[in-house]
């Protein structure tokens, strides 16, 4: 396993959820939300990556249940090119089907309401990105998910 802080990425439509993991690579935890309507989310982004001296930056990729792309596919994959035009830190695109929906439900688990999860629950979907992406690398020894180079793009 790598040693370095990667940073993990759920980018909705209204926020972007940003985690980190610890240096080893075993943990991811929240770190902040990131208003997309903000004047610049990508220099936050570009910002919060330096601050950790991050290695790597895991970015979800929403696909549809059957694996297709969506609007949202088109989207995280467009701030994920915007994104590898600021920052030299390498950066990869991890499946994230059904994560925001598991975000949601870990957090009812706990006795939040929706109303009340709404600052929050892009962070939770950002952990569970890149916690898999940590599990995914340990237990393969292999990078996790695809390199962002796979993704020609679009003009």
């Amino acid at each position: 396993m790598r040693t370095g802080v990667r940073v993990g990425i759920d980018i909705g439509t209204v926020r972007i959820g940003v985690s980190r993991s610890d240096r080893d690579g075993y943990l991811a935890t929240p770190v902040e939300t990131v208003d997309r309507g903000s004047e610049a989310p990508l220099s936050r982004l570009v910002a919060l990556v330096d601050e950790l001296d991050a290695i790597e930056i895991i970015v979800g990729l929403p696909l549809s249940l059957n694996g297709s792309h969506t609007a949202s596919t088109d989207d995280a994959l467009m701030m994920a090119h915007e994104l590898s035009m600021q920052t030299r830190v390498p950066i990869r695109l991890i499946d994230e089907r059904l994560t925001t929906v598991s975000a949601h439900s870990a957090m009812r688990a706990v006795g939040k309401k929706q109303k009340q999860t709404r600052s929050v629950i892009d962070q939770v979907a950002a952990v569970m990105i890149l916690q898999h992406a940590l599990d995914s690398e340990r237990s393969t020894g292999k990078l996790p998910g695809k390199d962002l180079s796979e993704f020609p793009a679009q003009s």
